[in-house]
């Protein structure tokens, strides 16, 4: 050591001695995955001359899944650097949907055509269980078989997707077929396009409102009058949202849901499958009545053919406008996730994001898509915009029953004769539904159950089948109608094994933001498998979930094990 040096002022110094060159390496690069320059070229390869947009991640995506089947880490880290994002932004995305496939490193992509079986309810109810059981052997190792959430094909079940294609009332037998022929791809004809619409008459309502024969103050009023409701399931008044938006600032806009995975849903595919442009029209009436600037439709991924014949009719649509300064309609695809038929969720989803609910206020006609004031709808309550305008109030309100305004469109489901979207008066009953609308039960089934609104909506007993269906009707018994999908159990079935399965249902497409929904769907399965019930317990696990969960998931998932406690104890008591 170096000795002290004194300085004038008499106090003491220790000098540092100099140090030798220093062990620590410096970095030469960023901490995280390097990019591989073969993996960036195949992304932008698959990307094109797409717009590198944050919003666009999960239509990225899709695109690098469709190419090469998979997503490796290695095009994940590739998306990001194209992208500008974090790697830990593109990966924690990638993995929150059902319908990508992330690999780690050195796992073997999965086999190039997956085969989708059903597990929903209706699709159980039908074979789907046996189904699964069978077809790994069949198939072999050069197809992967899944069981799915619910497809929307409900009323032809057991339903599976062979690749792209959908595989009605499906057997061992039929899908073996269409996985030799290398049937995996689905093309959707039979619709009304765009040059027969118009010929029918078709944005006309469209023509008079941009031309001045109508004016936007007049079409909410009728609206509100007509008693419409959102048919999504929630049943906010139409005309009321059209108000409260259009009195936010400016530029608005609008989100068209299309998700429809709630399981026993199917009539948005229905009505899509043959007037697409119905629901387009009530959309840009919707816009020009509120003033939108853009409508984003958001579309369920399993409707692989109804995407592509929807792109299709939107190109035609502004090829040749019927009026001009159309707003931009831009189509989004999910990728396979229940949560986001959430309004919040799916907004998430649309800007590319996970699709998690957002806590509220603010509300989304206040603070919705990128920060803008959103008009949210089910794409089928726009469905009816036309018809309720140009017929008038009354032509919708006089349709009801029991006391009931309007019109219902019931997805009925389940060992009914004739399964299908039903058309039917806002009230009808159960038993009026089952005996008017579907043929009775199925050869051979006696009437026992059934869910008035799918899977979160509860389940009642044949004995309550005289309640009118209808929006504020069924809450006091423990149910709601939401998007009035009616799934019927006959005596060969069990209240006790349709709530399991939708509670398992609810355990997976939890998006696990808060507790009491990741934690409690998960601990009422645990509870439902046991061979007693502890139902002291199950009823607390309902108080905490229905009190404490952030959206509608974790607050309806306890409906059907409570209905089944409720009114069905003694196939509680015979297990």
């Amino acid at each position: 050591m170096a000795e002290p040096m004194v300085p004038a002022a008499g106090r003491t110094v220790i000098p540092i001695a100099a140090q030798g060159p220093s062990r620590q390496r410096k970095r030469e690069a960023p901490k995280g995955r390097r990019v591989d320059p073969q993996a960036l070229a195949e992304v932008q390869a698959a990307l094109g001359d797409a717009p590198r947009r944050r919003d666009l991640l999960i239509e990225h995506l899709h695109k690098i899944q469709d190419r090469y089947g998979s997503l490796s880490a290695a095009h994940l880290a590739a998306l990001a650097q194209e992208l500008k994002l974090a790697q830990s932004e593109v990966y924690e995305v990638a993995t929150f949907y059902h319908h990508f496939d992330v690999l780690r490193d050195g796992e073997a992509a999965p086999p190039a055509l997956s085969v989708r079986v059903c597990a929903g309810l209706s699709c159980e109810l039908a074979g789907a269980r046996g189904l699964l059981d069978r077809l790994p052997a069949i198939l072999g190792t050069e197809v992967r078989v899944l069981a799915a959430p619910c497809i929307g094909r409900c009323d032809k079940a057991p339903a599976a997707l062979v690749g792209q294609r959908p595989v009605t009332h499906a057997s061992a037998e039929s899908v073996l077929a269409a996985v030799s022929a290398r049937a995996t791809t689905d093309v959707h004809t039979g619709h009304l396009d765009y040059d027969a619409c118009r010929e029918a008459g078709g944005y006309r309502l469209l023509r008079a409102c941009t031309e001045g024969r109508f004016d936007p103050e007049s079409v909410i009023v009728t609206l509100m009058a007509s008693g419409l409701r959102g048919l999504g399931g929630a049943g906010f008044p139409a005309g009321r949202k059209w108000r409260i938006v259009r009195n936010e600032p400016g530029p608005r806009l609008m989100a068209v849901n299309i998700d429809e995975g709630e399981p026993g849903t199917f009539k948005d595919r229905h009505y899509l499958e043959r007037d697409p442009h119905r629901f387009l029209e009530g959309a840009l009436v919707a816009a020009w009545a509120v003033g939108i600037e853009t409508i984003y439709l958001y579309l369920r991924d399993e409707y692989y053919g109804l995407r592509a014949m929807l792109e299709t009719e939107l190109d035609r649509l502004r090829a040749d406008p019927p009026v001009p300064d159309l707003p931009d309609i831009v189509l989004r695809r999910g990728a396979g996730a229940y949560i986001c038929g959430e309004e919040s969720a799916m907004i998430e989803s649309i800007e590319g994001k996970r699709g998690m609910p957002r806590l509220r206020p603010p509300y989304v006609a206040q603070v919705g898509l990128f920060g803008r004031p959103t008009l949210e709808h089910n794409m089928e309550t726009l469905y009816w915009v036309r018809d309720i305008v140009e017929r008038g109030a009354e032509w919708f309100t006089n349709r009801g029953r029991h006391g009931r305004k309007g019109l219902r469109s019931f997805s009925v489901s389940g060992r009914v004769r004739e399964p299908g979207v039903k058309l039917a008066p806002a009230g009808i009953t159960m038993q009026e539904l089952l005996n008017e609308y579907c043929g009775g039960m199925q050869d051979g089934h006696t009437f026992h159950a059934y869910l008035p609104g799918g899977a979160s909506g509860g389940i009642l007993p044949a004995s309550m089948a005289n309640i009118p269906l209808d929006f504020d009707t069924l809450q006091r018994h423990g149910c709601f109608i939401g998007s009035a999908a009616v799934v019927v159990l006959s005596d060969r079935d069990t209240a006790r094994a349709a709530a399991l399965n939708t509670l398992r249902f609810f355990r997976d497409e939890s998006c696990g933001q808060c507790t009491p929904c990741r934690a409690g769907t998960a601990k009422a399965v645990a509870l439902m498998e046991r061979a007693t019930w502890d139902t002291a317990l199950l009823a607390e696990l309902s108080q905490v979930m229905r009190d404490a969960s952030i959206c509608g998931l974790g607050q309806a998932a306890p409906n059907p094990f409570d209905c089944v406690i409720r009114y069905f104890p003694h196939e509680l008591e015979a297990s």
